[in-house]
C-alpha cells in the first residue's frame, strides 16, 4: 500500500489538481510561491514540503503524536487541512517570510496533523485552499484561535490561554462567549485560571487541583492562594475518607446477621431490639440482654458463655 492509499486518496481524486501550465511552473519555482486563482485551481493534495506550520498557531506544543501518526497511517486522513496560499498569509502578515521558509502554503487548522504526518513519514496531506480565511491579521488569529478551542484534547489551562488571545482580538469575554456559543460566566471563569500562581497551574496540569478549586481560586489575591488550594485539597481529601468509612459502614451492616430473637421476660422491662446489632460493642449487647431477660435467665447465659470459653 503506497503513501495514498495509506490516506486514503484515490488515483481520480488525486488527479483532481489542474497541472500547471509550463510557463507558470517556471515562473513559481523562480518566485518560490503558490499559484493564484486565476491562474491554477487550488490542490486538492499538497506535499509537505509545501507546507508550512501557522506561525501565530495559539497551540506552540503539539502534545503527543504517535498515537495521531499511527492513525494516520493505518486508518488513512479522515478530515482535509485548512489552508492559506503564501501570498494571502504574507499580504496578512508582512515581515513573516523567514518564519515560512520555502513553504507555498500555511496551515490554517491542522498543524498537529501536520507534525503527526511528518512523524509518520508521510509524504503529501489532502487539503482545502481558502484563502477568504486570510483576509486580515485579526481573521487570520480569530480563525487560528476558534478552530484551537473546540478541539477536544485541549487541557483547561490552554482553553483559558485561547480565550485570552480571543479576548484580545474580539475585545470582550462577552463578544467571545457569543462567538463560540459558550455563556459569559463560562469563558470568565476559565480565564480565572490564567491568574494562578505558577505551582497552582501545575498542580492543576497534573490533576492534583480540580477545575472548579482552580477557577475559584484563581479569583483570589496572589497571596491567598497557596493556603487556599491546601485547604481545598484538605477539605477534598476530608471528603473523599469519609465517603470511604460511609461505604465500609453500610457494607459491614449489610452483612452482620440479624440477632435471634429473645424471649421477653414476664418480670422484665419491655425495651425495643435495635434493628441492626454492633457485635462488637459487649456492653451494648449486655444493655439489650439485661432489657430482656430476667436475673435468672441471666445467670444462665452467663454460665453458657463461661462453659463456651
Amino acid at each position: 500500500m503506497n503513501k495514498a492509499d495509506k490516506l486514503g486518496a484515490s488515483a481520480s481524486f488525486a488527479a483532481a489538481a489542474r497541472p500547471r501550465s509550463e510557463r507558470r511552473q517556471m515562473i513559481a519555482k523562480a518566485t518560490g510561491e503558490a499559484p493564484t486563482a486565476e491562474s491554477a485551481e487550488p490542490p486538492r493534495v499538497v506535499p509537505l514540503n509545501d507546507l508550512a506550520h501557522n506561525p501565530y498557531n495559539p497551540r506552540a506544543d503539539m502534545g503527543e503524536l504517535q498515537e495521531t501518526a499511527e492513525s494516520l497511517l493505518g486508518k488513512g486522513q479522515i478530515q482535509p487541512l485548512t489552508i492559506v496560499t503564501r501570498q494571502a498569509f504574507l499580504k496578512a502578515h508582512p515581515g513573516q517570510e523567514s518564519a515560512l521558509g520555502s513553504a507555498s502554503y500555511v496551515v490554517l487548522d491542522g498543524n498537529r496533523r501536520l507534525a503527526a504526518a511528518r512523524l509518520a513519514g508521510l509524504e503529501e496531506l489532502r487539503v482545502d485552499v481558502n484563502d477568504d480565511l486570510a483576509g486580515s491579521g485579526t481573521d487570520l488569529l480569530e480563525a487560528a484561535l476558534v478552530a484551537n478551542l473546540h478541539r477536544k484534547d485541549l487541557t483547561p489551562l490552554e482553553e483559558a490561554e485561547t480565550l485570552a488571545g480571543l479576548v484580545q482580538v474580539q475585545g470582550s469575554q462577552r463578544e467571545v462567549a457569543r462567538k463560540i456559543g459558550k455563556s459569559h460566566v463560562w469563558v470568565s471563569q476559565r480565564l480565572a485560571l490564567l491568574e494562578l500562581k505558577p505551582e497552582l497551574k501545575a498542580q492543576l496540569a497534573a490533576g492534583d487541583l480540580t477545575v472548579e478549586e482552580a477557577r475559584r481560586i484563581g479569583k483570589l489575591a496572589v497571596e491567598e492562594q497557596i493556603a487556599a488550594a491546601q485547604a481545598a485539597t484538605e477539605a477534598r481529601k476530608a471528603k473523599a475518607s469519609r465517603a470511604r468509612v460511609k461505604k465500609a459502614r453500610t457494607t459491614e451492616a449489610s452483612a452482620s446477621p440479624e440477632p435471634a430473637a429473645v424471649p421477653p421476660s414476664v418480670n422484665a422491662v419491655s425495651t425495643p431490639v435495635p434493628v441492626q446489632m454492633d457485635w462488637s460493642d459487649p456492653t451494648a449487647i449486655a444493655s439489650v440482654l439485661c432489657a430482656r431477660l430476667s436475673p435468672d435467665q441471666r445467670r444462665v447465659l452467663a454460665d453458657l458463655l463461661l462453659r463456651e470459653g
